[in-house]
């Protein structure tokens, strides 16, 4: 199970909670589509601002984005101006009055998604899919990550049959609920075809008292 369950859908309303929080009865599709168009446009738009994940808060009349990037500086752009214009670009598109709320990411070391987009890149590249994975995983442990696993499935290295690999150091306790796993998941679109990336970083174990004290209820 803890190999086919997302890491972080199976820990929703325990240590992790929704990215996209609001409730509807009766346009709920409507919603979920919009939500996942919103986030396909962001990430394509702000391709190099290191986008980790995007929070969706929704009330009757507005929605507010909560961008989660590595490079914040490329998405508010200079006095603010590009954040400005997507926030014009979005309201064009959903009808719908839009706050958007920029949130730096410190360590992109440990954050699973910009992982997994780092070692796309780099298989875009044409670097040694080997390489980029063990590099990846160096800098995460340096950085405090108490364990990773990277998997990559595809045509490695240009390879006539595709194959699955798999990295990892230190712990991923993936059927312990309180522990706290961050994941990505990425396509590199290579000469050869379509590679799958999937990153899990073990930050820890999350206990009843420090869920409290942290403010995630």
């Amino acid at each position: 199970m803890g190999q086919k369950v997302n890491p972080i859908g199976l820990r929703l309303g325990i240590v992790k909670t929704w990215e996209s929080k609001w409730y509807s009865d009766k346009k709920y599709a409507e919603y979920i589509l919009e939500d996942f168009e919103l986030r396909r446009f962001i990430k394509k738009k702000l391709k190099h601002a290191g986008i980790s994940k995007i929070e969706i808060e929704r009330s009757s009349k507005r929605i507010r984005l909560r961008i989660h990037a590595a490079r914040p500086g490329i998405i508010i752009g200079k006095k603010g101006s590009e954040i400005e214009l997507l926030k014009k670009e979005i309201e064009k598109k959903i009808s719908r009055e839009v706050l958007i709320d920029i949130k730096e990411v410190r360590k992109t070391e440990t954050d699973a998604q910009l992982v997994a987009e780092n070692v796309a890149q780099q298989l875009e590249k044409r670097v040694a899919f080997r390489r980029a994975m063990k590099r990846g995983i160096a800098s995460a442990m340096r950085f405090g990550a108490e364990g990773i696993k990277i998997i990559c499935a595809g045509r490695l290295g240009g390879a006539e049959m595709a194959r699955t690999e798999v990295y990892k150091e230190g712990r991923i306790p993936l059927h312990t609920l309180r522990a706290d796993i961050d994941y990505g998941i990425v396509t590199a679109r290579t000469t050869y075809g379509a590679i799958g990336i999937k990153v899990f970083i073990f930050k820890g174990e999350i206990l009843k008292d420090e869920k409290t004290a942290s403010g995630r209820k």
